[in-house]
This record gives C-alpha cells, sequence and structure tokens, in this order.
C-alpha cells in the first residue's frame, strides 16, 4: 500500500496504551483517595531520620531525583552551593554591587569619567537645561577632556561623552579634538562604538576638519570597506563629506596595491578615477586591474554587503572598460544576474535594487537592460515588482523605469509592471488614484516616466545627466531592440491615454494650480487619443470662465496662460525648426474654449495671459471664423488695447523695468 494512502499507527511498546489513543468514558463514580498520615510510615516517626544526615538525594518513587526543598540541606562546605534564603541573597547582590563600585573606582581616570558622564546625563536633555548652565556645563567638560580624549573613546560609555563634547564644541574645541584622534581615527571606525563618533566629527566638523579626517582612510580602503563595522563610515565619508579628488584617490585603491597611497598622503591633482582613461595610458597593465577590481567586487557582492555607493562607482568603471558586446561584457552581466533568484517569485535581486538608487548604480542597470535579452529585461523587472512607486520618486530609480520602457520590446509586460502600480489601478477607490496620480504629475521625478513617453526627452522635463544616460541608451537599443520605437511609443500612449485622460477631467481645477500640474494637462491633451478626450477638454476649457479681471481668475497665473496658450496652438514649439509641430490627430482646443472666452476677449488681451488670445490670430489650428470674430473684437477695442500696451521697452532694458502689456503690443501690430 501506499503510504500517501495512509499509514497504520505504531503499536506502543509493551503492551501500554499509544498516547493519543482515546480512553472510553465512564460513569462509574472514582473512589476518593484514602487520606495518608504518619501511621502508614511507622519508619518515619523516628525524628532521628529528620536530621539531614542522609546523603541520598531525595526521589519520587519512580527513579527521578527530586530537587532539594530547604536551603539547610544544602552542603554549607560548598562555596557555590546557591543560598534560596531571602535576606542571604539580598545581602549577597549587595556585596556584588559594592565590589563592583569598587571595581570601577579602582581603574585609572574613575573619577573623571564618573564626572563627565554626570555632565553628559544634563546636557543631553537640552530643553531642560537653562543656556548659561549649559555653557558653564560645556567649560567644565572641556576642562576634564581636554589632552585625554583618547582615554574617553575607546570605552563604550565614555565615548558618548566625547560626541556631546563634539556637539556643543566652538569650530576651534571640534579641531582639538579631531587632531587629538588623528591617528586613532581607523581604530575607532573599526570600533563598535567608536565608529558612532567618527560619524559625529565628520557631521558636525567644517571643511577643515573634514580634510584632517579623510586622508586617513587613504591605503586602507580595501580592508576598511570589507570591514564589518568600518565599511559603512569609509562608506559614508566617501558619498557624503569627500571632494571630488578625494573620491578619486579612494576609487583608484580599488584598481590594484600600486594605486594604494600610503603615509595618509593623496593623490596628485589631476589623476583620475576612470578606468577606461587609466587603462588608455597604461593598456599593459589593463588585465592586471580588471582581475583585481573584479576580485573585490565579488567579495562584497558574495558578502550581499551591496549597498555602497563606492561599490556602485567601481562597478560602473569596470563595466565602462570592458569591450561593448565582448564575452566579457556578458559574463560580468551574467554575474549580476546572478544574485537574481530565479526560481522565486521577486527573490533576490538586492544588488540590483540597490544599484537603481545612486548615480553610478542607476547608470550601471540602465546599460545593463539596454544590452540585456529580452528574458534579462522581464528577469529584472519581475525583482522591481514591490518598489516600482519608489523608484518613480527616486532621482536615479527613475531612470531604470524609463530605461525599461524604452528599450523593452514587450510592451504589455512593461506597462503591466510599470504603468499599472503609478497609475493606481489596483485602487478600488478612485478619489485615492486621482490623488496618487495627482502627486505624481507635481513631481518632478514620478511624472517624467508618464510624460517621456510622450513628449520625448526634452530640455524641460529631463536634466542634462539624464538625458545624456538616454541618448547612450537610445544608441544602444538600434542594435539590442527590434521594435521600432515609434510603434513602442504609440503603444505607450495608448495605455496611458484613458486613465490619464480621465483624470484631466475630474482633477483640472486642483491641476491648474501648480506649473508641474499645467504642464501635465497641456501634454496629456496634446498626446493621449481616446473617446474620454472631449470631456477632458471641456473641463480644462470651463477654467477659463469668468470675468479675467478678477484676482483669483486663472488668465492672472502665468503657468495656467502658457498652458492655455500651448493648448490653443495645438502643438508644443520646436526651437529647431522655430515653429509650432501640431499634434496628430489635430486637438481643436479652441472650438471648447472661446465659448467661455468670447465675452471676455478683450480682458483676456490686456491681462497677464494676452498671449492666449494672440495664439488665436496665429494658430493653424484655430477655425477661421474664429480667428476673424477675434479680430474685430479687438479693432474696436483698440484704445483699451493702446492703454494697456504702453511704451515699448529700450533694447538692453531689464525685464523689470519694461513697462505694459507685449502681448498687446503684438496684437496691434496685427492690427
Amino acid at each position: 500500500m501506499s503510504k500517501l494512502a495512509g499509514t497504520k499507527r505504531k503499536e506502543a511498546p509493551n503492551g501500554t496504551k499509544e498516547k493519543h489513543t482515546k480512553k472510553p468514558k465512564t460513569t462509574e463514580a472514582k473512589a476518593p483517595k484514602p487520606k495518608v498520615t504518619l501511621e502508614h510510615f511507622p519508619e518515619a516517626s523516628d525524628t532521628s531520620d529528620l536530621d539531614g544526615e542522609d546523603d541520598d538525594p531525595e526521589s519520587n518513587g519512580d527513579g527521578i531525583v527530586l530537587p532539594t526543598q530547604s536551603g539547610d540541606a544544602i552542603d554549607g562546605d560548598n562555596p557555590k552551593a546557591f543560598k534560596l534564603d531571602g535576606n542571604s541573597s539580598a545581602e549577597a547582590h549587595a556585596k556584588q554591587r559594592v565590589l563592583a563600585k569598587e571595581r570601577k573606582a579602582a581603574k585609572p581616570n574613575a573619577d573623571s569619567i564618573a564626572r563627565s558622564k554626570k555632565i553628559w546625563e544634563r546636557l543631553r536633555r537640552k530643553s531642560h537645561v537653562p543656556r548659561e548652565e549649559r555653557k558653564e556645563l560645556v567649560n567644565e567638560l572641556f576642562t576634564i577632556i581636554t589632552g585625554r580624549v583618547r582615554e574617553f573613546v575607546f570605552k563604550h560609555d565614555s565615548v558618548r561623552v566625547i560626541q556631546c563634547a563634539l556637539k556643543y564644541a566652538n569650530p576651534e574645541q571640534r579641531k582639538n579634538i579631531v587632531k587629538e584622534l588623528q591617528t586613532d581615527l581607523r581604530s575607532l571606525a573599526e570600533s563598535r562604538y567608536g565608529k558612532f563618533l567618527v560619524a559625529k566629527m565628520v557631521v558636525e566638523g567644517d571643511a577643515e576638519t573634514r580634510n584632517l579626517i579623510v586622508p586617513e582612510f587613504y591605503g586602507h580602503v580595501k580592508r576598511l570597506i570589507n570591514h564589518p563595522e568600518a565599511s559603512w563610515i569609509v562608506d559614508d565619508i566617501y558619498r557624503q563629506i569627500a571632494t571630488k579628488e578625494q573620491k578619486a584617490t579612494m576609487l583608484r585603491e580599488w584598481y590594484g596595491a600600486e594605486f594604494a597611497l600610503f603615509q595618509g598622503k593623496g593623490a596628485a591633482l589631476g589623476e583620475t578615477a576612470e578606468l577606461a582613461e587609466i587603462i588608455k595610458v597604461n593598456p599593459e597593465k589593463r588585465n592586471p586591474i580588471l582581475q583585481y577590481l573584479h576580485q573585490m567586487i565579488n567579495s562584497l557582492v558574495q558578502k550581499k554587503m551591496t549597498g555602497f555607493t563606492m561599490l556602485h562607482d567601481a562597478m560602473l568603471q569596470y563595466f565602462l572598460a570592458l569591450t561593448p558586446g565582448s564575452e566579457e561584457q556578458r559574463a560580468f552581466l551574467e554575474e549580476m544576474m546572478g544574485d537574481i533568484d530565479k526560481e522565486t517569485e521577486g527573490g533576490g535581486g538586492d544588488l540590483y535594487k540597490n544599484l537603481s538608487f545612486t548615480k553610478s548604480g542607476s547608470r550601471l542597470v540602465c546599460l545593463a537592460l539596454a544590452y540585456g535579452t529580452a528574458k534579462d529585461r522581464k528577469t529584472i523587472f519581475k525583482i522591481f515588482k514591490d518598489t516600482i512607486d519608489t523608484m518613480a520618486f527616486d532621482q536615479y530609480a527613475k531612470l531604470v523605469l524609463v530605461t525599461g520602457l524604452e528599450v523593452t520590446d514587450d510592451t504589455t509586460m512593461t506597462t503591466r509592471a510599470v504603468f499599472r502600480e503609478i497609475l493606481g489601478e489596483k485602487l478600488e477607490d478612485e478619489q485615492q488614484r486621482f490623488e496618487k496620480l495627482e502627486a505624481v504629475a507635481n513631481d518632478l521625478n514620478a511624472r517624467q516616466v508618464l510624460l517621456l513617453p510622450m513628449v520625448g526627452p526634452t530640455k524641460w522635463l529631463v536634466k542634462d545627466h539624464d538625458k545624456a544616460i538616454f541618448d547612450e541608451v537610445y544608441a544602444i537599443r538600434q542594435t539590442s531592440s527590434k521594435k521600432a520605437p515609434e510603434l513602442r511609443r504609440k503603444a505607450l500612449v495608448e495605455y496611458l491615454s484613458t486613465p490619464l485622460l480621465t483624470f484631466v477631467q475630474h482633477r483640472a481645477a486642483s491641476l491648474a494650480t501648480t506649473t508641474t500640474g499645467c504642464q501635465f494637462v497641456a501634454e496629456t491633451l496634446l498626446a493621449c487619443t481616446g473617446d474620454a478626450k472631449d470631456e477632458a477638454k471641456t473641463a480644462v476649457a470651463q477654467l477659463a470662465a469668468g470675468d479675467p479681471t478678477a484676482a483669483e481668475h486663472l488668465a492672472n497665473s502665468a503657468a495656467a496662460g502658457r498652458m492655455f496658450k500651448t493648448l490653443v496652438l495645438g502643438g508644443a514649439f520646436d526651437p529647431a525648426t522655430k515653429s509650432v509641430q501640431l499634434a496628430e490627430p489635430r486637438l481643436e482646443f479652441t472650438t471648447a474654449l472661446w465659448p467661455f472666452i468670447k465675452p471676455h476677449t478683450l480682458a483676456w488681451a490686456t491681462s497677464a495671459s494676452s498671449f492666449v488670445v494672440v495664439a488665436l490670430t496665429e494658430s493653424e489650428d484655430v477655425d477661421a471664423k474664429v480667428r476673424e470674430e477675434v479680430m474685430a473684437t479687438l479693432k474696436k477695442g483698440k484704445k483699451a488695447l493702446q492703454a494697456a500696451a504702453g511704451e515699448k521697452p529700450m533694447k538692453g532694458t531689464k525685464t523689470a523695468e519694461a513697462k505694459g502689456n507685449a502681448g498687446a503690443r503684438m496684437l496691434l501690430q496685427k492690427l
């Protein structure tokens, strides 16, 4: 019989019943237990047997020895025997406390340390200490520790005193503390408690103090970056306070022993940490340097110590030094993929997650996605499943999401992986979804994930650093991706259209109050298509209703004015061709806008948003009949335009000194 079909219970040995066997219920009353008295044990009536002289341990009758119940039965000759008497225990603990105090008092500087700890206890309650008292306590503290700082820092209790002194010290006092400990900084960084003091020195110190600290780690980076305590301090110093030259000096130590600098001396001015340049100058050293660097990288990755910025910089330098498309490059990408547990959904991948949130690391992940295969991209995106929202709002991680959208041929996979999370499609509450989308639309990082497929890497949307990465990725995808960029873009925009147009329809008034919101509305209406577009246009056009001379009207908002102008023009201005690139299909926003501004055309022409009316007279997307009505209205109000136009500013005059309305002057020229 198969074991899975059921197994027979094992019989209990010696014919005893199994532990889990149920006993049958009986209705018989149990007989009361007989009362046991000394009469049943006549041999116990002899008091001589109670004198405690019997050395046999007490037993429960089944051969199990029971512990002694009385403290009197413990052998008094044994000094290690426990005494359970309450008074004796209290006395013993009191003696132990006295002995501990005596031992502390016998240690060197016991009185000084004790007093400094008392001062620290008082100073750390900052809000409860008057300013004058705090000043006196700090002066007393420095009287105690000056010249003796080293005696305090290697003890877990007294090192807090020095941290407190750094907090309240003046720049000169901080510098003196650092100078006293300058030769011990590496030992402190390796200490379980001293590393916090080094961190305090870095945070509280000025530029001169930091320049005393950083060089002390030169020549020891390889050892310290692998140390369980010192590694985080060294990386924090590298990431937060080191200058460009100091970073280069520390990173060069990853390239081999000959690059490690001794005696605390820094790299000469002009020396670079760009590995490709170093190899270009010394091609014969390429293999030894790459081998040494690979060993350093692999050591930290195998230890799961993948959060260091210095490691990410080193990995990027290694990757850029490899020949594109070579076996070396492919092997390195495979090693990076080895951190991912492909058998488990979203398993592993800490290396990729940590890389995505640093400057060098995010660039490396973008290049890995660009050079990777379709299978690699799918695997990488799986590990980001639970971090998409966080990545979208990060200045570096958002580049990874955008790159994934731009190089992956399977747009169904990327839209589900990225857009579904950012659009909040899993949220059942519509208002919560709109709140999330509004936060995305107004965030300078997160909005790029949604807007880049629609407008591309334009200058107003993408920083120069980000654009350089995108240009690099676009060049690589020509050989690594099969799908045409325009087809990919259309597929992404098609997925975004309905949810974004619905969002604009319901939140147009809120979005129009911010500059980023106005930009988001304009680009959404220009790029997206679908049945919801007419409702969205109407919702935005309704914002222009009312008297533009009112203080709270959107015509007095520069951002809203630019939004209406762009929508009336029907496309974005292209600096290269110096013309407006009309959206396809045509937006025809004027059809929805004109009924709302028609009664106040002259007021719009003389307002801060006068260029909206200028656009009505110039745009190819405006119906000819509407243009004629605008010009007729302007002719009737020519005097009002002249009053608003004022005098034309002289050439070279500052904008703040310019008088009159520039839009009104342009309209007068057209008349």
